[in-house]
């Protein structure tokens, strides 16, 4: 039977700051995920727990006792919440450590291996997949399970607007980012996902998003950077 695959149990072991750290961590993840997609715990409630710690760690200097007990017990709320959704993840992961790791928190596997991070990936190329998608190729990372790719629509003065989660892929070399609105131009970034965590997100690179054409072999090919 294949060892089931589990969130790192260290919610006790870590310090206050980096519990707060680790709450971020898990509301980014769970955010729009797919894989996860009714966490146990309200992502709300999780973001007031981790903010309430925070106060209470800035009002700790000068508070005495009383500050940190108050300290001591918005910590064990927020250790409560983090737990209930490690049971969750563990449940709802399929038992593949990319999927967990894509919910934000690491894998037990993960702190007895080599934690020398992840080198971040380069977008190579952007071309048109149908008239919604956008196709990536970036450049394959070492010790990489997949890719996950994120995209904001590009607004006035070329600023990106919120980052949307664009899905995790396995393969480097053909990233479908599907749900796009043709005749938007959109900034995308990829980061690695591997057993020690994400690398850093990639540069970002940005493409419209086209009504698709029958321009033969020069369609295909039109990447960016690589356009025949």
């Amino acid at each position: 039977m294949p060892q089931r695959t589990r969130v790192a149990d260290r919610l006790t072991k870590q310090s206050a700051e980096q519990l707060v750290t680790m709450a971020g961590a898990v509301i980014t993840g769970l955010t729009n995920n797919p894989a996860f997609p009714a966490p146990t715990v309200d992502l709300k409630s999780l973001q007031a727990a981790a903010d309430d710690l925070k106060a209470a760690l800035a009002a700790q200097p000068h508070g005495g006792a009383a500050a940190t007990a108050g300290k001591n017990n918005k910590l064990e709320a927020l250790i409560v919440l983090l737990r209930k959704l490690k049971h969750y993840v563990e449940d709802n992961c399929g038992n593949d450590p990319a999927v967990l790791l894509s919910s934000g928190f690491q894998t037990a596997a993960a702190t007895t291996r080599s934690n020398s991070p992840l080198a971040s990936p380069s977008i190579l190329g952007v071309g048109f997949g149908n008239s919604t998608e956008l196709v990536l190729k970036v450049t394959p990372i070492a010790r990489a399970k997949c890719y996950e790719v994120r995209a904001a629509a590009v607004g006035a003065g070329n600023v990106p607007g919120p980052w949307q989660a664009g899905g995790l892929f396995t393969s480097s070399q053909s990233m479908r980012v599907a749900g796009l609105a043709p005749g938007t131009t959109y900034a995308l970034q990829v980061r690695a996902v591997g057993s020690t965590g994400y690398s850093g997100w990639s540069n970002p690179v940005s493409r419209m998003c086209v009504v698709k054409t029958n321009f033969g072999d020069r369609q295909l090919n039109s990447m960016v950077g690589l356009t025949k």
